[in-house]
């Protein structure tokens, strides 16, 4: 299937030129991509199954080769000096686990000083087993208002996807249960850890 062109409301990055590399690393890499990206300025992408470090790289290279400027959350010492301006580069946004305000207070803030903003996130908070997801990513979904958009490897096709954008009714548990129930047929690279 062809990547997806992104509609004038998404935030994007990069030219022609970097996504045809990318698009290019993407394929001879075997991947593919089914499903749609909503034309929306704002959203959260949830990214399961989590369950390998090669999650990250697969997902990066999806992003750079369909040009979609996407953030993601690291502990901050993580953009010390060497590489803090290339984990920036990547998409990374810093974040103080121990200051009062948490996590998702930041990233609502970061949420509420852009026109345009897309934040990925793994619910499991891992890539081992776990039997709850974390709930930030739907604190900040419903702080931010701003729909979820589901996102998924399926290692044994080497296929990348997204579902349908979701909108959180304020049900937290019940609205986590479908997203769930989403990925029941979608294997990560570790399939016994998701």
């Amino acid at each position: 299937m062809a990547l997806p062109e992104l509609g004038d409301a998404v935030p994007k990055r990069g030219n022609r030129f970097s996504r045809g590399f990318w698009r290019a690393v993407f394929r001879l890499a075997g991947w593919d991509f089914e499903g749609e990206i909503p034309n929306l300025p704002k959203f959260v992408i949830i990214g399961a199954p989590h369950t390998s470090n090669w999650d990250f790289p697969v997902a990066m290279a999806f992003v750079f080769a369909i040009g979609l400027d996407a953030r993601w959350i690291g502990k901050h010492t993580l953009f010390r000096r060497p590489f803090g301006g290339f984990m920036r580069w990547l998409g990374g946004t810093p974040v103080v686990r121990s200051e009062r305000r948490g996590v998702v207070a930041q990233v609502i803030d970061v949420f509420a000083g852009q026109e345009q903003i897309v934040f990925g996130v793994a619910p499991e908070g891992t890539r081992k087993r776990v039997d709850r997801w974390k709930t930030g990513f739907y604190h900040i979904a419903v702080g931010a208002g701003v729909p979820i958009l589901p996102g998924y490897f399926d290692y044994p096709r080497k296929m990348v996807g997204f579902g349908p954008s979701f909108n959180p009714t304020g049900d937290m548990e019940a609205d986590i249960e479908k997203l769930k129930a989403f990925y029941t047929p979608f294997k990560g690279k570790k399939p016994h850890q998701f």
